[in-house]
């Protein structure tokens, strides 16, 4: 059984924030696993998070909860800003940790985790759950086995509705620097869930842009200015050679949202209906449920069903968001108990900050970016 701590779920939020809608009732619904603690900065709330969610222990101080011999994994879910702090206090406690992606708000701060947590041989993971996306897991091995031939080219596109009135708990976000926007989260995400399926770029020229430049602060009435993107275009090519069309972004009026990923071969095509049957207001690739579709020669695209050797998570966890949070759960419970690592931990958290690194650095110099890993096999 692995005892869990969480911080950032809470109740002040009515129960909305992404830790209290997936993580809680996916640890839940998980007989591996126990929600043990449960922390938040400040009393009340942690007496009222821990009535809410059922947890034996609650804490308002971090330390005393990572300094708790009945914690084995320390869950991270707060604003993005907070986690280098929270996580290298656990690190250097001996806890294993999850921490939501992006990892911290810099590539810097991701590669001192990934180090520390290495150096003291603790198990990692990080909120990508595209990694465990029944679906996406089908189609890597699809494509690694030769289903559509020689993968030639892919087109990757995800428009949302931008969310341009946002109360105090939000509006943070239109700082680029605070690490949480469209280009790392959303983007981060998608091109992760990419790269996981097809493999790892070679090189990206990308073009970021800003194109709603205020946001409303439904708190306070204020305008807020905003330099976070919200248009991400990359033009890339992958380690095999395949031609890569990515955009992700965000608009303030849309009719549905464009939500495409197909992967053109030599010999058939793959296409994933992103987000497909979600009962989230912006499906995404990495939220799932997604539905796979597929043809070979001259064969019409069909759907092609996931094998349930996919699904690791029993039928009482939620639809939605949660089944791919537990999916992860499950997979890295697995790996702790064959003592093997987990993936993805934080040593390919830095990989995908490198990415979204490389991206910015491509949009600044105007011209092709190459990707580090790529070049010397970074893990």
């Amino acid at each position: 059984m692995i005892r869990v701590g969480i911080v950032g779920a809470t109740v002040t939020v009515g129960g909305s924030g992404w830790g209290a809608r997936t993580h809680v009732p996916a640890l839940h619904a998980l007989p591996g696993y126990e929600l043990k603690a449960v922390c938040t900065a400040h009393e009340d709330t942690a007496l009222a998070s821990q009535k809410a969610f059922g947890t034996d222990l609650a804490f308002h101080n971090f330390d005393d909860m990572v300094a708790c011999p009945e914690i084995d994994l320390v869950t991270v879910v707060t604003r993005v800003p907070t986690h280098y702090d929270l996580v290298m206090r656990a690190l250097e406690a001996g806890k294993a940790v999850y921490c939501e992606w992006p990892l911290g708000a810099t590539l810097e701060q991701a590669e001192k985790m990934a180090d520390l947590a290495a150096a003291r041989s603790l198990y990692t993971a990080v909120g990508l759950q595209a990694h465990s996306d029944p679906t996406l897991m089908y189609a890597r091995e699809l494509v690694k086995e030769g289903y559509i031939g020689e993968v030639l080219a892919v087109d990757f596109a995800y428009i949302g509705k931008a969310t341009t009135g946002r109360g105090s708990g939000r509006i943070w976000q239109s700082d680029r620097r605070a690490g949480a926007n469209i280009l790392t989260i959303g983007g981060g995400h998608a091109i992760d869930a990419l790269s996981f399926v097809l493999g790892d770029f070679k090189d990206v020229s990308a073009r970021l842009a800003t194109m709603v430049a205020e946001w409303h602060n439904t708190d306070t009435g204020q305008t807020v200015p905003v330099d976070s993107p919200d248009w991400v275009s990359v033009s890339g090519r992958l380690r095999s050679k395949a031609q890569v069309s990515f955009l992700v972004a965000a608009a303030p009026r849309i009719p549905e949202g464009r939500r495409t990923f197909e992967i053109y071969g030599r010999e058939g095509v793959l296409s994933i209906g992103v987000g497909a049957a979600s009962a989230e207001p912006n499906p995404s690739v990495y939220h799932g449920p997604n539905q796979l579709f597929g043809a070979r020669g001259k064969e019409p695209l069909a759907p092609m069903e996931t094998p349930a050797r996919f699904t690791l998570i029993p039928d009482a966890v939620p639809a939605g968001p949660p089944r791919n949070v537990a999916q992860a759960y499950v997979r890295l419970a697995q790996a702790m108990a064959e003592g093997r690592p987990f993936d993805p931990g934080f040593a390919h958290a830095v990989r995908a900050h490198e990415l979204v690194s490389a991206l910015e650095r491509s949009s600044e110099a105007g011209t092709a970016v190459g990707l580090r890993f790529a070049e010397n096999g970074r893990a």
